[in-house]
């Protein structure tokens, strides 16, 4: 079982003692982060609290689709503003925030909603910590319950798409009878839950056709099909104007393989020209984070990511070499 540190009482206390509260979550935001801090920033406001969410517009793609997405404070704009409490959801490290966000989380107190596994505890003065729940989003909720916070339609389809995101439409092994309880509750709030099904899952914008295809032709599979990978370059991405919320999923494309154990992608993002992403995803009883954390990285046991410092070729070599390691102690066990 994960340690489950529920500081309610705590957050409570610290979020009654502040004024103006900030909240924010990891650098290119998926929908369980953008989804927790919407809600939460939601529910807080109408609570009585003043509080304030911040991400990076330009980096949100489909998930622009939350209504909630216009209360959000561009980067941009936080430089002059002043707050004397940091919340930050789906993330437990000061080096995954935007760099806007960091000298914020840096000096406030803070407060860590967070469901990865790699999260040791050691990032907010209190925490909601559970690595096995689905999502932010079901954590977020569970505080809101406990707080006896009227949810509204915004709040819960932000909610909806934090847990559906992170759980593959509740399919995933994080997928809990507790997911499901809290999937249920928002449905009471009339989610469209069709729209956003269709929207996320079934249409996709001619950049992201343009970088799958691209993503298509560099697959490589190895390791008797148990390994497989996937690479986009920056300039891919500057040939369709492409950026990182237009490839989303193109994880699947790897994981797609049959028999595939290790899935990867590479890519680089074009404003950061040292950094090399991997995602990384593993079926059976190999762990995602244990490879992940050998180059810094973190996430949950099926689904992780690192970033490597150098050029795309120098990241392969380190990170196959990983693999093999990996798999190699996987057939002794």
């Amino acid at each position: 079982m994960a340690n489950i540190r529920e500081n309610y009482a705590e957050i409570k206390n610290l979020i009654e003692k502040s004024t103006r509260i900030l909240i924010s979550g990891h650098l290119s935001p998926d929908g369980d982060s953008l989804g927790s801090m919407i809600a939460l920033s939601r529910l807080l406001n109408s609570a009585g609290y003043n509080a304030f969410a911040a991400a990076d517009l330009n980096a949100l793609g489909k998930l622009k689709i939350l209504d909630g997405v216009n209360d959000i404070i561009p980067l941009r704009k936080l430089k002059r503003q002043k707050f004397d409490l940091f919340i930050a959801v789906d993330c437990g490290d000061i080096s995954r925030l935007p760099p806007e966000i960091r000298p914020f989380a840096e000096k406030l107190p803070r407060i860590c909603i967070d469901h990865h596994v790699t999260n040791d505890g050691s990032f907010g003065v209190a925490s909601i910590l559970d690595a096995e729940a689905s999502s932010a989003g079901e954590l977020v909720w569970r505080f809101a319950k406990w707080m006896e916070w009227k949810l509204d339609k915004i709040s819960a389809e932000a909610l909806w798409v934090a847990m559906v995101t992170d759980t593959g439409r509740f399919a995933y092994d994080a997928t809990r009878p507790g997911t499901l309880r809290a999937a249920g509750d928002l449905l009471k709030y009339g989610v469209r839950t069709a729209y956003f099904n269709d929207v996320i899952y079934g249409t996709f914008s001619q950049k992201s056709i343009d970088l799958k295809r691209i993503a298509w032709r560099s697959l490589h599979i190895w390791k008797n099909r148990k390994v497989a990978e996937v690479t986009l370059t920056r300039d891919d991405f500057r040939s369709v104007r492409g950026t990182k919320a237009d490839a989303e999923d193109i994880i699947e494309i790897p994981r797609s393989v049959a028999r595939n154990e290790v899935a990867l992608f590479f890519y680089q993002i074009p404003d950061r020209t040292k950094e090399v992403r991997c995602s990384i995803r593993t079926r059976g009883d190999l762990d995602a984070t244990e490879l992940a954390k050998k180059f810094g990285g973190g996430g949950h046991r099926k689904a992780a990511g690192c970033t490597i410092v150098g050029t795309m070729n120098v990241a392969k070599r380190k990170v196959r070499s990983a693999v093999k390691e990996m798999l190699k102690e996987a057939s002794r066990r």
